[in-house]
């Protein structure tokens, strides 16, 4: 008979407890340290990051799972944009994104649960879409699809079959077309003097 010890001895991590939670100050210096790590040096070039910048996260949709230790091991925040118009009218959508999980922890459900959390929190708050940028075989099985947002586009370069939509109330991303652009509460910039 081994010991408790000995049968576990070759895994290479555990799977700690972990709880998800909104989002704190106290967790930035983290939560970048998590994104740099998780999607390289080159994130802040994205198109995503174009809409996101000097703009706040929509109101309680940012997300964290953190260990029974405290450390971060996932984040995911939303984004108020226009997603196009349509008969002239902005219409209004979320954009998801940066979705990360520490590389530790990979395989263990941590991006599935704050998607879910994610979305159920939105359709919760009464937003009618979500848009974003990514693989669509993982996103799909959320509800996403590159249908929903055929007529949408970026600023900025990006792949058109990477772009995909979830519609959460009222066929919401029907017949909206043109550009996603930032229509979230401005970021406070510190001024220079």
């Amino acid at each position: 008979m081994f010991a408790r010890s000995q049968l576990f001895a070759d895994l290479p991590f555990l799977p700690p407890a972990f709880a998800l939670r909104a989002e704190t100050a106290s967790d930035e210096a983290a939560r970048e340290a998590l994104l740099d790590a998780a999607m390289g040096p080159n994130r802040r070039r994205k198109s995503s990051e174009a809409i996101r910048r000097d703009r706040l996260p929509a109101e309680g949709l940012s997300l964290v799972v953190e260990s029974d230790q405290g450390e971060l091991l996932g984040t995911v925040r939303l984004w108020n944009v226009s997603a196009g118009t349509r008969a002239g009218e902005d219409v209004p959508a979320l954009l998801l994104g940066p979705l990360a999980v520490s590389a530790r922890c990979e395989g263990l459900g941590i991006g599935s649960a704050l998607m879910r959390r994610a979305i159920a929190e939105s359709r919760w708050r009464g937003h009618g879409a979500i848009v974003l940028v990514g693989d669509a075989p993982y996103y799909e099985r959320f509800g996403f699809s590159a249908e929903a947002a055929a007529r949408l586009s970026m600023p900025g370069p990006f792949e058109r079959h990477r772009l995909l939509g979830l519609t959460l109330r009222d066929d919401v991303l029907a017949g909206a077309s043109g550009l996603i652009v930032p229509t979230g509460r401005p970021a406070e910039i510190p001024s220079a003097g």
